[in-house]
């Protein structure tokens, strides 16, 4: 049987101010619990919440960047519930009328399984709204003892939710991840996903292709893009498998088991109106200026996709490369730096200080090696791009050591090596560890003349038709220079000598 997959995400992504989203207390991590928790945030009788600016202009960012409207005139409302975290028995939310509405984001989608290949999806964005954020319910090691933390109540949220565009786990995965590099990108959340800072919920249905939706399951507080895929791909099935079996799927929000892999009902799931929403009295409605917007709009950096079509089309780059190259913004700007570094070094060779577009040449082997040896070893080590113990400047000299024949690739590979766990400029290990290619003509020359002379009986097999000894000459020439010789030099000196 057909099953058609229907997935929306919802994202709370904590926004980096330095204070809550009606009040001056900290949002800084990790406090002793109830420290940061003021009269505002307790809910105190006759404090009055006012809104963060920057709260605001955190939502604008993101609404520019998603070519999404952003209101002119936006409400607060009251979403009312009862539970131990939120003192005041009601979260401060927009409802009918958010700050940012319709917008959109442009993926890449790796499949997960088979041979299928990568393919470009745009997933619709049917709004993103401004909220507080509830406290957290600490369970302690006693049975039936429960604490509550209320340093995360008031912590300013930007809930983004999507249309239900999505229809497997890979293109939920890539969604997110997109959504991630990109709010980082711009400096509105630090994308922190161990503390919360961005929590994914995921609305997973399944129906038969032509049928209308059908009764979707929410998946909540997903902190982990492994375990989004997980979690899906085993809610698909159990629903599949619910429906097959003649049972029927009820509306629920459920909790992900990553230790047994599994999805389990935490509740039935609550509807709008069993929030009773409605305009919140002591917040006046958020009016959202065109100059405003233009303001904000002018500190927004180049994006990930102009930054990929620049690559491709300015660079030469592959869109694989581009992609992987502004992953992060600190992938992005390592790379640039290290294109600008090796171009610099070229111009000064020349003797000129003449602006020149990079090289689409320098462009590829600077990506090569960031997204080779560089990310290789940041991987092994645990570490993201912003710990990388080699600067973009380093690494430019080092590209520029290869490019002049300074050093062979396996002699880059050892300079790499040492400049990673001991730090150190190129020349200065090339120098230490004497690593510097023989480039002269005369010594290659005189290389390859003493291993001709040392093996005259394969030189005559050569000669007699047996093409393939000349691996056997290379790596004996390369073996007297003690792997110094230039590559390119050897084999052409080696060819004209052996055809002689």
């Amino acid at each position: 049987m057909t099953w058609e997959i229907v997935i929306g995400l919802e994202v709370h992504t904590q926004l980096s101010t330095n204070t809550k989203i009606f009040s001056g207390a900290s949002t800084a991590f990790g406090a002793e619990p109830n420290t940061q928790a003021d009269a505002v945030s307790l809910a105190l009788p006759g404090v009055l919440p006012v809104l963060n600016k920057g709260a605001v202009e955190r939502a604008i960012k993101f609404g520019l960047a998603t070519g999404a409207h952003i209101a002119p005139r936006s409400v607060f409302a009251r979403k009312n519930y009862f539970y131990p975290d939120l003192p005041k028995g009601y979260q401060i939310s927009q409802f009918d009328l958010p700050v940012v509405g319709q917008g959109s984001l442009t993926i890449q989608v790796e499949p997960l399984s088979g041979n299928a290949k990568p393919y470009e999806k745009t997933v619709r964005i049917t709004r993103a709204h401004l909220e507080e954020d509830a406290g957290k319910s600490v369970h302690g090691e006693s049975q039936g003892v429960t604490g509550v933390d209320l340093n995360r109540a008031g912590t300013p949220l930007l809930e983004i939710v999507s249309e239900p565009d999505m229809c497997s786990a890979a293109e939920a995965v890539a969604y997110a991840k997109a959504l991630h590099t990109l709010v980082r990108w711009i400096g509105i959340c630090d994308g922190n996903m161990q503390e919360g800072s961005f929590r994914c919920d995921v609305n997973v249905s399944v129906r038969k292709p032509g049928q209308p939706l059908g009764t979707r399951r929410e998946i909540k507080n997903l902190n982990s893009f492994k375990f989004m895929q997980q979690a899906i791909d085993y809610e698909v099935q159990w629903q599949i498998d619910t429906i097959e079996n003649g049972g029927k799927v009820q509306q629920a929000t459920i909790l992900f088991n990553p230790d047994t892999g599994e999805t389990r009902a935490m509740r039935s799931k609550e509807d709008a109106h069993d929030y009773r929403y409605f305009p919140d009295p002591d917040l006046l409605p958020l009016e959202i200026s065109e100059e405003w917007k233009e303001r904000v709009r002018a500190t927004l950096p180049e994006l990930p996709q102009t930054k990929q079509a620049r690559y491709v089309n300015q660079l030469g780059l592959s869109a694989y490369d581009a992609s992987i190259l502004t992953s992060s913004r600190e992938m992005a700007d390592f790379f640039e730096i290290t294109v600008h570094s090796f171009m610099s070094q070229v111009l000064s060779d020349m003797n000129t200080s003449a602006a020149r577009p990079a090289d689409p040449i320098v462009a590829k082997s600077c990506a090569n090696w960031i997204i080779g040896e560089v990310g290789a070893q940041l991987n092994r080590d645990g570490l993201d791009m912003s710990q990388c113990p080699i600067t973009a400047l380093q690494l430019g000299g080092m590209l520029m050591r290869i490019a002049d024949g300074t050093i062979s690739n396996s002699g880059a590979k050892e300079v790499f090596r040492t400049m990673w766990a001991e730090g150190g400029d190129a020349d200065a290990i090339i120098e230490a560890k004497g690593l510097k290619q023989v480039s002269d003509s005369g010594a290659i020359e005189a290389i390859v003349d003493g291993v001709m002379a040392a093996n005259a009986d394969k030189v005559a097999e050569y000669r007699s038709g047996k093409d393939k000894l000349f691996g056997f000459f290379v790596g004996a020439a390369m073996k007297a220079s003690q792997g110094k010789a230039n590559p390119a030099q050897l084999n052409e000196v080696l060819k004209k000598k052996l055809a002689a």
